[in-house]
């Protein structure tokens, strides 16, 4: 299927699922990810969930991270394609952005080559590990700056379709996709 069929599809479904869904769906994904051979590692990049789109949650796999002593960095957008990362701290503001992204004011700046895990958000994904964001490219941005060896992982309500017909060159594959109902390996 067509990133772009799969977009309007992923969103309508997203839309179709009530609060409760939400909240049982997004703590399914956190104890899933607790299963996960990722803890070993330093530094998590983590996305903050937009609610206005009801995307997973993350506010849980927060937690978790919080609660293992890990560091936690959080994006924000510079522009139309590039993230910065920074440090979440005791002094960390979060205000939304025009898109109604929460993101962190300023901060401790980290560069992408420290990060050791990448949450990354989606709307679909396929069983090669290929995703379909909202199309603005940031993560594949952000994934290319990275160490090759950082570990790209998806998190989803949904299961994998077959396969995204149109995955481009630049598309950076993930490494795991977790759901509520088990974590897929790329």
């Amino acid at each position: 299927m067509l990133k772009k069929d799969l977009r309007l599809q992923y969103n309508e479904r997203r839309k179709n699922l009530s609060n409760q869904q939400l909240d049982a769906f997004s703590l399914a994904i956190a104890n899933q990810l607790l299963k996960a051979p990722i803890w070993e590692y330093s530094y998590y990049h983590l996305f903050l969930s937009i609610s206005e789109k009801k995307e997973v949650d993350t506010s849980m796999v927060l937690s978790i991270l919080q609660g293992k002593d890990k560091n936690v960095v959080l994006p924000k957008m510079v522009d139309d394609k590039n993230l910065i990362n920074y440090l979440l701290t005791d002094n960390t503001i979060i205000k939304k952005n025009h898109w109604n992204i929460p993101e962190p004011v300023d901060g401790i700046e980290v560069p992408p080559k420290k990060l050791d895990v990448v949450f990354m958000p989606l709307l679909a994904f396929d069983l090669k590990g290929n995703r379909v964001g909202y199309g603005k490219g940031f993560y594949d941005t952000l994934l290319q700056e990275c160490r090759p060896d950082v570990i790209k992982i998806g998190l989803s309500f949904f299961a994998a379709e077959t396969l995204i017909s149109d995955s481009e060159p630049h598309d950076v594959p993930m490494d795991y996709c977790v759901t509520p109902d088990r974590i897929y390996s790329f």
